[in-house]
């Protein structure tokens, strides 16, 4: 049997599920793709994903990948996972990647954003996808403590956990906070992201845009190195995954 490799695009809604990662006993994101692709080839197959996004975290653009020896055409992959998929999981494209492509590895960047619904009453349809902040947010002092994020450092101090003797070391490529209307997002662009890192810097910035801490204060968070610091992380229900970035073949068809 000729085997291929097959890279899917995800997009999910992460409220019920137990990250991406499969779990024994609890409903994971991951267990939801193999589940569906067993019942669609009939093999037993384990995905690769660009990210591990934790409990309760959103994806729009969540990449993984895997062998098959399958022969039905890439568009039927498409229909028939979504078929098959639970209506909070969606495959959006199936694209042919080459025999030694690595979902996580081959990945140059990541981008993330984090929305915060910025009203004076709460929404109940934005309950599950934005944090409720009912307090006048100066977007404008996030953004000058956002410019201190960008480069290749030590981003320990918005780590949830370090692992003894790995690197903390990540390359941030963006960090903005945009506003639309009532909702404030903040976007981040990095190579790779610490354990929590997108919400502790988050609610580190909120401080800041609440009056809580000033942007000096966050500068010296920010370079101080000491692991876990920054904070607190905010909920993961305002946290997506948007988009994986790749070179290559592959990313000529995202």
């Amino acid at each position: 049997m000729e085997m291929r490799k097959i890279a899917l695009v995800v997009e999910y809604d992460g409220t019920w599920y137990h990250g991406f990662q499969i779990q024994d006993n609890v409903p994971t994101i991951q267990g939801e793709i193999e589940r569906a692709l067993s019942r669609l080839t009939g093999e037993s197959i384990r995905v690769a994903s660009a990210s591990r996004t934790d409990v309760g975290v959103h994806a729009r653009g969540q990449v993984v990948a895997f062998s098959t020896g399958s022969s039905l055409p890439l568009q039927t992959f498409v229909r028939a996972m979504n078929h098959y998929l639970p209506k909070d999981i969606a495959v959006s494209r199936a694209l042919s990647a080459r025999a030694d492509f690595d979902a996580r590895r081959d990945a140059l960047s990541r981008e993330y954003h984090y929305h915060l619904l910025n009203t004076v009453t709460r929404s109940p349809l934005l309950r599950r996808s934005a944090y409720f902040v009912p307090v006048p947010i100066d977007v404008e002092a996030m953004n000058r403590a956002c410019q201190s994020l960008i480069g290749t450092k030590d981003f320990a101090p918005f780590a949830g956990s370090v692992d003894v003797g790995k690197s903390t070391v990540r390359s941030v490529y963006r960090a903005e906070v945009v506003t639309e209307g009532p909702l404030v997002t903040f976007h981040m662009v990095a190579n790779a992201f610490l354990p929590h890192q997108v919400r502790h810097t988050i609610g580190a910035l909120l401080k800041v845009g609440v009056g809580k801490d000033d942007v000096d204060t966050f500068r010296q968070i920010d370079s101080s190195k000491l692991p876990g610091v920054a904070g607190p992380a905010l909920p993961p229900h305002g946290l997506y995954l948007m988009k994986v970035n790749y070179n290559g073949a592959l990313d000529e068809n995202l």
